[in-house]
């Protein structure tokens, strides 16, 4: 019960926070959605996808097997521990950039961030992604969901490749200077 808890309250609130942060940006009259930074479809379509992987997680969670196979004990743990730190990484990106977060490449002047949770990685967001995703492949063990997870890990590594290229013609050396002191993922 508490496992089923556990995985079901993670995304509820890291949504509630994403949309409710879009309510508050857009009544200072900020538009928190960006441009897409690749081709429109793809960016959308991996992260409707991420939604319904967290989705299928949480029915797994709650006794709706999905998988022919159970996922042994260990496996559970692990996805468990990756769906936790990977909320954490996914929380502390999204706190850390403040006023500058945005889906996809800002419309407007933002901020460079890189302190807190961003002087380990310059990605922290999309290290959480990438966890999460990880998290429902071990938990389910269905090859479907595996190969959704495939298709958001590579769609977001080319948003990442075309995010850098926009901040490194937005902000310069100094962001050419952050690439060389802190790692694109970890």
């Amino acid at each position: 019960m508490i496992e089923s808890l556990v995985i079901t309250l993670l995304p509820v609130a890291f949504l509630t926070v994403l949309f409710g942060g879009g309510a508050l940006f857009r009544r200072r009259n900020v538009d928190m959605d960006g441009r897409a930074p690749i081709n429109k479809l793809r960016f959308v379509s991996s992260k409707y996808a991420i939604v319904l992987l967290w989705a299928a997680m949480v029915v797994q969670a709650w006794g709706v097997h999905l998988s022919f196979v159970d996922s042994p004990p260990v496996l559970r743990w692990i996805a468990l521990g990756a769906w936790i730190i990977g909320f954490g990484l996914l929380f502390a990106g999204r706190f850390g950039l403040g006023s500058s977060f945005r889906i996809g490449t800002p419309k407007e002047e933002t901020a460079l961030r890189t302190d807190g949770l961003y002087c380990l990685s310059r990605n922290p967001m999309y290290v959480g992604v990438y966890a999460t995703v990880l998290a429902v492949v071990l938990y389910t063990l269905n090859p479907l969901l595996l190969l959704a997870a495939v298709y958001i890990v590579v769609v977001h590594h080319q948003i990442v490749l075309a995010g850098e290229a926009g901040l490194r013609t937005t902000f310069g050396e100094e962001y050419v200077g952050y690439c060389q002191r802190v790692r694109r993922y970890l």
